[in-house]
């Protein structure tokens, strides 16, 4: 019977050892981290604050996250909290609305910035929340942006 118990702790603890590096992974997962590993030449979009829970990444243009027809697709769209720019020439101009017409209010990631780890703090020149709310990209000169995501 002594067996049993001594089995259980085993178990259990072997149980906790693969909770506990899990979310310690989590914990350190950040934008800098994700910014170190990133593709040069993309800029991408992440589900979730600080850069967690990738939606896509591209090196062009995006006039409709909500189609299918670039590398942001469907449910994408309206659904960014964080954005990240390892572009290699140009800033990415976020849009809050769809189309070539590149309209609805928008804000730009410097290359500089690196990233914008929680967007619940930046608007659109519309003067709505970026906060998920972003259907569109493109990329253009710092020349084209009246205000910046930080």
């Amino acid at each position: 019977m002594r067996k049993l118990p001594a089995a259980l702790t085993v178990l259990g603890m072997a149980a906790l050892g693969t909770v506990i590096p899990v979310s310690s992974a989590h914990a350190v997962e950040s934008c800098a981290d994700n910014y170190r590993n990133a593709a040069s030449g993309y800029m991408y979009a992440y589900d979730y604050v600080d850069c967690v829970g990738p939606l896509g990444r591209d090196d062009a243009n995006d006039s409709n996250w909500g189609d299918s027809s670039h590398q942001f697709r469907g449910s994408d769209t309206n659904k960014a909290s964080s954005i990240l720019n390892k572009g290699n020439h140009q800033e990415v101009q976020f849009f809050n609305g769809t189309g070539t017409g590149w309209t609805g209010g928008h804000t730009c990631l410097a290359r500089s910035e690196h990233y914008a780890s929680d967007l619940t703090n930046n608007y659109f020149t519309s003067g709505y929340s970026a906060n998920n709310s972003i259907s569109s990209h493109r990329w253009v000169g710092a020349s084209t942006c009246d205000r910046w995501a930080t």
